[in-house]
């Protein structure tokens, strides 16, 4: 069993950044394609960043526009989330995800994850 905490989230005000950390309880993560998901209040979850198995390849999605950037510390077993020039519409409960399916891809779909951790909140005021 993979367990994921995450931590770093808390209450900024627009303009500022976050970094978020997920640190897992087994350096196994570090061959499995691991990504960062939120789910605003009131919506879907969704993808925001990830990064493959290989650590080789990473992808985000369209509305972070340059401002996140994903890493891992497999020395740690860690992945971060570094937010820069936060929104209000970056409001969200933050995941951490890991998928042993493959060690090449990036899904972005949530259903793809098999471990997840219990989520941060991240509140941006205006």
């Amino acid at each position: 069993q993979v367990r994921l905490v995450e931590s770093g989230g808390g209450l900024v005000q627009a303009g500022e950044s976050l970094r978020l950390s997920c640190t897992a309880s087994t350096l196994s993560v570090n061959s499995a394609g691991m990504a960062w998901f939120r789910q605003p209040p009131g919506k879907e979850r969704e993808f925001v960043a990830g990064v493959s198995g290989r650590g080789d390849r990473t992808a985000y999605a369209d509305f972070q526009k340059g401002r996140f950037t994903i890493s891992r510390d497999t020395d740690k077993a860690t992945l971060s989330l570094q937010m820069n020039s936060l929104k209000p519409e970056d409001t969200a409960v933050y995941y951490c995800a890991a998928d042993f399916g493959s060690q090449y891809g990036i899904s972005n779909l949530h259903t793809t994850y098999e471990y997840w951790g219990q989520g941060t909140q991240v509140t941006v005021s205006s």
